[in-house]
């Protein structure tokens, strides 16, 4: 709206009228130049310079690189990228005011361009620096302190009006929410510096717990007492909870939300970008779907002798916006450790036989998605199941789950039951696809700490087989591809024409 307000102003044939009529206010805040308020000025003047600027952006850009926010450093750049260009090509000149300005300025433009640049920039690492709560509201705050005192700051200077100094301070801090809430919400990407990481999980307090409270109630007949988050770490597509009944049982659930079910379209439009069509990437496109499908998931698999939780049923919590996956919790069940015996060995190797013997595939095998309950495997998190995958994807079940395996025992001993269950030449194939994103980040991080070179000992074990190539080319993916390129190479090229004409 802020955008399409100012190009209404600027199409208005008595513009500079209108562009003069914060002239006095002006001119009053210039009339109160005094030796230290000009020194002030000036300082804070200071930090719209464009060296200062970009110096600000390339130590966030590294900061989001190292804690690997790709998809906020993304939108970050293109943010502004984008609002820098706009405004220096929409931008319009005006007259220098009298008395002259304080500082060296080629000219003075609504809205103005250094301001603009320095808002959106600040705001913008607002959002993806700190974590959201009380401490982004007292950031924002700072932030909003700022760039209030640097637009002061210009128009004591001269080097702008009232108007084009309050103009560019709302657009920049305007351009940074909608582009940050609308891409990259912090219920799907939150701030993370913990443990936690960067996963997708919503606030179980406040309004959402009584709306799990009364839909638990109302909807599946069980009362709760308390909501905590579960499971965090190993979940990246969801908000897994554990909830306490009145008789102190315990009931596991997962929310999806519609801020899920965008991450997933997401998702698999960069995996189809990068590696083409591999199996069918129709995203499930609403959060019911994706709580539904799983529910189904556990169905199927528990049907066919998989050993799954059992199932409760889907609730409501926001019609068409939230929607939770109830099912039991495993109590006394503990992640895989040193101690792994035989037993569990040739369960985790039969389950990938199982899949491969109903036609599914799990499609993402790690170790936080086994549990060990009473001496035997427990399989958890079944939301990306697919039914009649394609044979690179079921080898590739059978390739992570002889790694999470090998993480507690030796490649050589998981080899040696696993021929067992499965031909020499299987295993073979499941390892020569078993590159790039086939393997799950956390089983891949899990590795990396291990130190073990565990896929060069699987590939020395079997017999010798050429590397199974995962390009899949496709109309869809040549588009898709081509779309990102464009996007890419114009940006780049705003950027360049920014920074040639620079953001006085």
């Amino acid at each position: 709206m802020l955008l399409i307000g100012w190009v209404i102003v600027l199409a208005l044939p008595h513009w500079d009228a209108l562009g003069h009529a914060d002239g006095p206010l002006t001119r009053a805040i210039v009339d109160l130049r005094s030796s230290f308020l000009t020194d002030l000025a000036k300082a804070l003047n200071a930090l719209t310079l464009y060296g200062v600027v970009l110096g600000l952006r390339v130590a966030t850009a590294i900061v989001l690189i190292v804690t690997k926010r790709w998809r906020q450093l993304v939108v970050f750049l293109a943010t502004f990228v984008i609002e820098d260009w706009v405004v220096l090509h929409l931008s319009v000149a005006r007259p220098f005011p009298t008395p002259p300005p304080l500082v060296d300025v080629s000219a003075i433009t609504f809205p103005s361009r250094s301001l603009s640049s320095l808002s959106v920039t600040l705001f913008s690492m607002v959002f993806v620096l700190v974590p959201s709560g009380r401490a982004r509201d007292r950031t924002r705050d700072v932030a909003i302190a700022v760039v209030t005192l640097v637009a002061l700051a210009q128009v004591y200077l001269g080097v702008a009006y009232v108007a084009d100094a309050l103009y560019a301070a709302v657009l920049g801090a305007t351009v940074a929410f909608v582009a940050f809430h609308t891409f990259v919400p912090d219920e799907s990407f939150p701030v993370s510096y913990g443990s936690r990481g960067t996963t997708a999980h919503l606030d179980l307090g406040g309004k959402r717990a009584e709306a799990i409270t009364q839909a638990m109630r109302d909807e599946v007949g069980i009362a709760v007492t308390e909501v905590k988050p579960f499971g965090l770490v190993g979940s990246g597509g969801s908000s897994p909870l554990r909830m306490t009944t009145e008789s102190g049982d315990h009931v596991f659930g997962k929310i999806y939300a519609t801020s899920h079910a965008r991450s997933d379209r997401w998702y698999r439009i960069g995996r189809t970008i990068l590696y083409g069509m591999l199996e069918d990437e129709t995203p499930f496109g609403t959060p019911r779907r994706l709580a539904t499908y799983e529910d189904y998931s556990l169905r199927l698999l528990a049907d066919s002798g998989v050993r799954v939780a059992k199932t409760f049923g889907v609730v409501e919590l926001t019609p068409n916006q939230e929607y939770m996956l109830v099912t039991e919790f495993f109590e006394h069940a503990h992640d895989l450790d040193s101690a792994i015996a035989d037993t569990v060995i040739d369960e985790g190797l039969q389950l990938v036989r199982t899949f491969w013997d109903v036609g599914v595939a799990h499609r993402d095998i790690k170790p936080a998605n086994l549990l060990v309950r009473d001496g035997h495997l427990q399989l958890v998190d079944v939301s990306g199941l697919e039914v009649r995958p394609s044979p690179w994807r079921q080898a590739v079940d059978l390739a992570n789950m002889m790694l999470t395996l090998a993480l507690e025992s030796e490649p050589e001993h998981v080899y040696g039951r696993a021929v067992a269950v499965f031909e020499p030449g299987e295993i073979a194939e499941a390892f020569a696809s078993a590159v790039g994103l086939a393997i799950p980040t956390q089983l891949s991080a899990k590795m990396k700490e291990d130190g073990r070179p565990l896929i060069e000992s699987f590939k020395a074990l079997a017999p010798p087989h050429a590397p199974v190539s995962i390009q899949r080319w496709s109309v869809r993916r040549l588009v898709l591809s081509g779309v990102a390129l464009a996007g890419v190479l114009v940006l780049v090229a705003m950027f360049v024409d920014s920074l040639r004409a620079g953001l006085a």
